[in-house]
């Protein structure tokens, strides 16, 4: 399995997810290869939990990353889990049009574009 893929389900192992028990990994490859990792953590007012997608893009942005490639999902799901719309809003606006890979714990996966992922995105084009 690719290192891509292989990060986002060791990221998984990271996960906080007490109370709904759905633990996903994220990792994230910026336009020098490296792989930024995020898990899900939860959070008992559930508002304020905060998915692996977003963890993985705000820890390389917090580290200075700007360009990034590709994306990776993973979940221990037989359909695969593909990002929530919050997430995909924020993997547009900072990754643009990037592959994404849905992957699960048994090594299936799915690749999509984002623009297939998030038609007609919302981003800064359209403030003028």
């Amino acid at each position: 399995m690719e290192p891509l893929l292989e990060a986002a389900i060791a990221a998984r192992e990271n996960a906080v997810a007490p109370f709904s028990k759905f633990r996903v990994g994220a990792a994230i490859e910026d336009e020098q290869g490296r792989i930024h990792t995020g898990c899900n953590v939860e959070n008992a007012s559930y508002g304020l939990t905060i998915c692996a997608e977003r963890v993985a893009v705000f820890k390389a942005l917090s580290e200075g990353v700007r360009k990034f490639q590709r994306v990776a999902v993973a979940a221990d799901t037989d359909d695969l889990t593909p990002p929530c719309g919050a997430c995909r809003q924020i993997l547009w606006e900072f990754c643009g049009d990037c592959e994404v890979t849905l992957v699960n714990l048994q090594g299936k996966t799915e690749m999509f574009r984002m623009s297939q992922l998030l038609p007609r995105a919302f981003d800064a084009s359209i403030l003028g």
